[in-house]
């Protein structure tokens, strides 16, 4: 399967099976446009093309397809389940978990898929036993990986604040008691920021990722306090303090973007002159009443992420960069073919935990009672459902095996597929094609800075 297109005034070939990108010429890309799922021969290419393009052009596009063909990044043969299933069968242990340290907010949001941080089953903080409780059950259940994750979340984390410190306490008295390492990350609004917080965090936890919207006037018309103020401005002054201070060690903004602020490259742009570097802004998708973006947004979103991808080379080649995660896509050393597939693991290697210790395949599917695996106290006892979030991938997913997309979204999230379909195995063609934008993106960026290090490194 062979996906081709054309931006920034060049022309693409992603060879879907065996991840090979080429940058083409015109000729090419239009005889891989036309021929995408099987190469005719040349004799074909020619009777179908020889009114367009001389005779002799064909040839010489034919034979470089031909060599591509024999070095096998060019209509690469389709991946098998049966090849892998077994492999995947292999990964049973626990990698990640989302602790709901917090089921309230003091925000607002409008998009807020989360009910106002309740997650509609009640405002409610983890105690600290819980949340103990749930590193251990990690530390337990990751059989041989060294390197695990816990993710602070809410409604607020930051509400809760005593539960998380004396639960990273606890989790980095066990790294020196066990072989394993736990990478600790917070996501938070940033409203709580304050000195004692901020220091704590940057010494103990590996990653913080704070949600800011983009510019004020953005922000604040999404993410209100519960009086209708708007916080940005209690916001951005001290996640700013806090990114200054971290160093080397991880972090993001996070925002996301609605049918309101279709601009939203101009709230990436803002957040990168505020002296923010890592930043992350995502749409709005799934049934959230105001601002959500339908079908009828999409070319603007489209023509949105190509002028972001063009302004973020611009930075690069000023010497004033910034780092965009949705671009940030390792075309040459990326993840392994069974990540590719089963993408973030949720229900068997991610899960989540509410306050009240019961066990979630991740944090969208906090709440509802159908979707729970077991708890803190009885363990995983819906094996069941674990089986079936480890089967639901790109090459289960009748969907994803047609999309040239696959081996980069993995197959898409799981909870919106639901939330959106009703079906895990059946994702939100509106979230797939605005994903697809972005891989085109990510791709054409990835590109470009690598012909220029290979342009230095030679000159």
């Amino acid at each position: 399967m062979i996906h081709v297109f054309a931006m920034n005034r060049q022309y693409f070939a992603v060879d879907v099976n065996s991840g090979s990108i080429h940058l083409v010429h015109r000729v090419v890309f239009d005889i891989l446009k036309v021929f995408s799922e099987k190469f005719p021969g040349c004799a074909e290419v020619i009777n179908y093309f020889g009114s367009r393009y001389p005779v002799s052009l064909l040839e010489d596009a034919c034979n470089d397809i031909q060599q591509l063909i024999s070095a096998a990044t060019l209509y690469a043969p389709e991946l098998s389940w049966e090849k892998i299933q077994g492999k995947l069968e292999e990964n049973n242990s626990l990698k990640a978990l989302c602790l709901h340290v917090a089921h309230d907010c003091n925000l607002r949001c409008s998009y807020c898929f989360a009910g106002t941080g309740d997650y509609h089953s009640g405002r409610g903080l983890m105690s600290s036993e819980t949340a103990v409780k749930a590193v251990q059950f990690l530390i337990d259940h990751s059989g041989e990986r060294q390197n695990i994750e816990v993710d602070f979340f809410g409604g607020e984390p930051l509400l809760n604040f005593e539960t998380v410190k004396q639960t990273v306490l606890y989790g980095r008295d066990a790294e020196m008691k066990t072989d394993k390492q736990i990478h600790f990350t917070v996501t938070t609004n940033g409203t709580l920021l304050d000195e004692a917080k901020q220091k704590f965090i940057n010494e103990y936890m590996d990653n913080v990722v704070i949600s800011i919207d983009g510019r004020k006037e953005v922000h604040d018309a999404m993410r209100s306090g519960m009086n209708g103020e708007g916080s940005y401005d209690r916001i951005v002054p001290d996640a700013l303090s806090l990114i200054q201070n971290r160093k080397d060690k991880e972090y993001y903004i996070r925002g996301t973007y609605t049918a309101e602020n279709l601009d939203f490259s101009n709230d990436v742009l803002h957040m990168a002159d505020l002296g923010f570097q890592e930043i992350s802004i995502e749409p709005a998708v799934g049934k959230i009443g105001r601002g959500a973006i339908g079908r009828e947004h999409l070319a603007a979103i489209f023509a949105e992420y190509e002028r972001l991808a063009a302004l973020y080379l611009e930075r690069l080649a000023r010497g004033n960069p910034f780092h965009f995660y949705h671009f940030k896509l390792n075309l040459f050393q990326g993840p392994c073919i069974y990540k590719r597939i089963s993408a973030c693991g949720a229900g068997f290697e991610y899960l989540a935990v509410a306050p009240d210790g019961v066990i979630y395949p991740c944090h969208q599917f906090v709440g509802h009672p159908e979707f729970a695996l077991g708890n803190l106290e009885t363990g995983l006892t819906n094996l069941a459902l674990m089986e079936r979030f480890k089967h639901s991938n790109v090459l289960t997913k009748e969907q994803c095996r047609t999309c040239w997309a696959k081996f980069y979204c993995s197959g898409g999230c799981h909870a919106n597929s639901y939330f959106t379909n009703g079906d895990l195995d059946h994702p939100d063609e509106l979230t797939c094609e605005m994903q697809r934008k972005r891989i085109e993106c990510a791709i054409m960026v990835e590109t470009v800075q690598k012909l220029a290090q290979d342009s230095v490194a030679s000159s």
